[in-house]
């Protein structure tokens, strides 16, 4: 648990990204809402859900994906905002 919470803490748009992912959202709007670069958002949705703190509600679609934080990605959130374990 605690090498996810380093992974994610080690990365200042994975945090940022893993945090606007509490509510459901696609990669061009998180890059809007946190004023990112959309490859740099896309990047670390990529690491995240390799890392299986993000999963894909729409992976059918090529393009206007939805993303959503898994429950050990709302773990490693509680940690790191001083909430968990």
């Amino acid at each position: 648990m605690f090498s996810l919470v380093s992974f994610v803490g080690r990365g200042s748009v994975r945090k940022k990204v893993l945090k606007a992912l509490i509510k459901p959202n696609s990669p061009t709007e998180l890059a809007k809402q946190l004023d990112i670069e959309r490859s740099t958002i896309s990047r670390a949705i990529l690491e995240l859900t390799e890392k299986g703190l993000v999963e894909c509600l729409t992976p059918d679609e090529r393009m206007g994906r939805y993303y959503r934080i898994t429950e050990i990605g709302r773990k490693v959130v509680d940690v790191i905002e001083g909430k968990g374990e």
